[in-house]
């Protein structure tokens, strides 16, 4: 079906209203309606073909929810897009606003959307494990935040407010560790109550240098391995694939990873690393002689990343748990 046979819908979202943009043959529309689930839902049944329809959007986080529960079940053709990737692709820009930008979603849209993966619905059980992973990562920000501040409190000895505010300090930081511990509780108990996501969790901890939270983010992120299905999409999602940088003949930089990659899978994946080449394995054979053979610590620690990364891909396709001496393809 041509592009100008379907409608695209561009959304930009906040968190009380969503700006519309409507592009189809006869022309261009702009609307505003609620962000709720009802006032969303009846917008979508004043189209005329679903089938027909694309839907896009950013991803904004939390203020997504009522879209999301929205379009679960609608036939049109729905894409979430990185709001990075929708600002590298927009050029020289001299004007902002709701409107604008849903315009620009949508055209941005029309362009590309066949280069686009279609969002999939994640199962409720992804969904709850996002939403604790969330959780989790706020409380131990707040506990580094809250351990730092313990530390400042030494200088304040000449105000004598130390001894107070301290014990203030300890008390809020042993609570945001029961919290921490609760979370963790929950989310292994939600990921073995489910065959599918225990089934998952076991073969890729099954892999040398992958834990329980490495497993947990794994599986979040990639929506059960069915949004990034491939282990080199995955290895550039988590910016540990070098890239070449050069111009002409003149100017030729070494490789090295891209900076838009997930931080927290990227960090993950490092202290993973760390921890597969320490017993003795394959990896820590393969790190020993690359290190021997005068290469960069940091680049074959990279290299190592990547194995994981393969690995965990491997062992989920062929359903067995890694084996130190199996070759995997």
């Amino acid at each position: 079906m041509e592009t100008n046979q379907k409608i695209i819908v561009g959304i930009d979202i906040s968190k009380a209203t969503l700006d519309i943009c409507l592009l189809r043959q006869s022309g261009q529309e702009h609307l505003v309606i609620d962000n709720d689930v009802k006032a969303i839902r009846r917008f979508f049944k004043t189209l005329p073909d679903p089938e027909q329809t694309i839907v896009s959007m950013e991803n904004t986080g939390r203020f997504n929810w009522a879209l999301y529960e929205a379009l679960t079940d609608s036939p049109a053709t729905v894409y979430v897009i990185s709001p990075l990737h929708l600002k590298k692709s927009m050029g020289l820009v001299r004007s902002k606003n709701d409107k604008i930008d849903a315009e620009r979603i949508a055209r941005f849209t029309m362009k590309h959307y066949q280069e686009l993966t279609p969002w999939l619905p994640p199962r409720k059980q992804v969904d709850q494990l996002k939403v604790l992973l969330t959780e989790r990562n706020y409380r131990i920000k707040l506990k580094r935040q809250l351990l730092k501040m313990k530390h400042d409190y030494k200088l304040m000895k000449r105000l004598d407010l130390e001894q107070h505010l301290d014990a203030m300090n300890s008390e809020l930081i042993t609570q945001v560790k029961q919290q921490i511990t609760q979370l963790e509780e929950q989310i292994e108990q939600l990921i073995k109550a489910d065959e599918q996501l225990n089934n998952q969790a076991q073969l890729i901890k099954s892999v040398p240098g992958v834990g329980k939270v490495l497993s947990w983010y794994l599986i979040a992120k990639t929506n059960e391995f069915k949004s990034i299905t491939e282990p080199r999409k995955m290895a550039c999602y988590s910016g540990v694939v070098p890239f070449d940088y050069q111009s002409g003949t003149s100017l030729k930089w070494k490789q090295r990873v891209s900076m838009f990659a997930d931080k927290m899978i990227k960090s993950l994946l490092h202290m993973g690393a760390m921890s597969a080449i320490r017993p003795d394995n394959d990896l820590r054979a393969y790190y020993l002689r690359k290190v021997k053979e005068g290469k960069n610590k940091m680049s074959v620690l990279n290299a190592v990343r990547n194995k994981i990364i393969h690995r965990v891909y491997a062992v989920l396709k062929k359903q067995t748990p890694y084996e130190k001496h199996l070759v995997l393809s």
